[in-house]
């Protein structure tokens, strides 16, 4: 019996594996992880946490990665402190973000303003104050959300964010003109317009200096060769491409649903629904070598890289 507790105790004191807080929980080779590990980070109930909650998991979380006993503490307590830490803080300065700028809050932010600027695009007053709300919207994002190690100026934010407004503003009052007479579907399609014109312009202009001065490129091995400024373009390029895209689900089908409710009665009947309804409803990339500018070619012959491809992160 001795021998037995005696094993049992130094099963116990045995050191358990340590888990890299830095990586998600989730195997991101798969989709049910990538989707785990999303839905977790964007999980809107870490809006409700108080700050005592957050400042909790981010004692957690420190302690843990200092190496130090979490006493009471079980590994599930451990991941849930991590993303409740990961839904706050920067990862750059380990500040606190500002509420709505946080993951956590694109949800239910983006489905009540794209709601909104669906239901009230008839007027100019409506389509003044949505446009310019979502816009604002956005540059709280990309503030809060900016790189710790090189910033963005508050200048370049300032003039994306109003760029971006009066495009989307200029855009949606033009189509609202023109489309008058066109069915009430078309004009209905009108706010998508302006956000997809409003990323055209905010997103390079956010990215300006990456179009100067290149984002690093790498070969199939990881090896960091240079900073290309086509690999920047064609990242921008992809990224307006794919913004517009994400909106078109959020901002198309709805119109098609919101068209077909207007022929009935249930509008008619309940007009204070339409808001709700509306609202209700709505990584890595490579690059041809021969692609690139010709010193960052030169630069692989000379390091003895080999391969066709080389590969770049395109942002968000």
């Amino acid at each position: 019996m001795a021998a037995t507790e005696s094993a049992i105790t130094e099963t116990e004191a045995l050191p358990v594996e340590r888990v890299n807080l830095n990586e998600p929980k989730w195997d991101q080779s798969t989709y049910v992880g990538r989707a785990k590990h999303f839905f977790t980070v964007t999980n809107p109930m870490n809006l409700l946490l108080s700050s005592k909650d957050l400042d909790e998991a981010k004692q957690i979380v420190t302690t843990y990665k200092q190496g130090l006993d979490l006493p009471g503490v079980d590994f599930e307590a451990l991941w849930r402190a991590k993303y409740q830490y990961d839904s706050a803080f920067h990862p750059d300065t380990g500040e606190k973000m500002f509420l709505i700028g946080r993951m956590s809050a694109q949800v239910p932010m983006n489905m009540t303003i794209t709601g909104c600027m669906m239901t009230f695009y008839k007027t100019t007053p409506a389509v003044l104050f949505w446009q310019w709300i979502n816009q604002s919207f956005n540059a709280i994002v990309n503030y809060t959300n900016r790189s710790g190690d090189s910033p963005i100026p508050v200048s370049q934010l300032g003039l994306s964010y109003c760029l971006a407004t009066g495009g989307a503003i200029t855009t949606a009052m033009s189509l609202n003109s023109l489309v008058k007479r066109a069915p009430p579907l078309v004009g209905r399609l009108v706010p998508f317009a302006a956000v997809a014109a409003a990323n055209c312009i905010n997103i390079p202009m956010m990215r300006m200096r990456e179009i100067r001065c290149g984002i690093p490129v790498f070969d199939e091995d990881g090896n960091r060769i240079g900073d290309s400024q086509t690999a920047a373009k064609l990242a921008i390029t992809q990224v307006v491409f794919s913004r517009v895209a994400m909106a078109s689900p959020g901002m198309v089908i709805p119109t098609f649903i919101m068209n077909k409710l207007d022929k009935g009665t249930f509008l008619k009947r309940y007009p204070w629904a339409n808001a709700p309804i509306q609202v209700g409803i709505v990584g890595l990339f490579s690059l041809a070598v021969s692609s690139l500018e010709s010193e960052l070619q030169e630069e692989m012959k000379k390091r003895g890289l080999n391969g066709d491809r080389v590969y770049f992160n395109k942002g968000l």
